[in-house]
């Protein structure tokens, strides 16, 4: 089969949770997870649920594996706390729950973004696997770091990630 026969074989609805990790955004500033939001909504995926939580390694770890467990989660996106200070620890919580890593993600991020910012992009994070049969894609906090993730590697493969998940089931 190839790749385009392969993926036109669709889901009728993928549910998403999109988690927004900063100690500083509200609802009313996150533009980052609004950008996540209007875009899966565009794309006609259904969010089931969107948070904004604190860059707290508990709180990160609580509420990804409420999402796991959630029968209405396929996917979980997060944005915020990838980077390299010492408050960046969404790459942590990520790393212990996932039983699949698919290392291309970070790696392909960060290609991209270098196109973008250059040698910065090196001090991504960005990291993406699957637990539990959830996929989960974590981006850095910026708008355009969220728009290149998703315009460039999410969306285009979400509906075959999902599609692979279910297949077995």
């Amino acid at each position: 089969m190839s790749i385009e026969e392969h993926k036109k074989v669709q889901l009728k609805n993928v549910k998403v949770m999109v988690v927004t990790i900063s100690d500083t955004r509200t609802y009313e500033t996150d533009i980052s997870g609004r950008v996540m939001c209007e875009q899966l909504s565009k794309n006609l995926f259904e969010i089931t649920r969107y948070e904004i939580i604190k860059d707290e390694i508990e709180d990160i770890t609580s509420t990804l594996k409420s999402g796991i467990l959630d029968s209405n989660v396929d996917v979980i996106l997060t944005n915020g706390g990838t980077g390299i200070s010492h408050r960046d620890v969404t790459f942590n919580a990520v790393e212990e729950l996932i039983d699949k890593p698919i290392p291309g993600f970070g790696e392909l991020f960060r290609i991209l973004s270098f196109e973008e910012i250059g040698s910065a992009s090196m001090l991504s994070r960005a990291i993406a696997g699957i637990a539990n049969e959830t996929a989960i894609f974590s981006t850095p906090g910026s708008t355009g770091a969220v728009k290149l993730a998703m315009e460039k590697l999410i969306l285009p493969e979400l509906v075959h990630i999902v599609n692979e998940l279910k297949k077995d089931n």
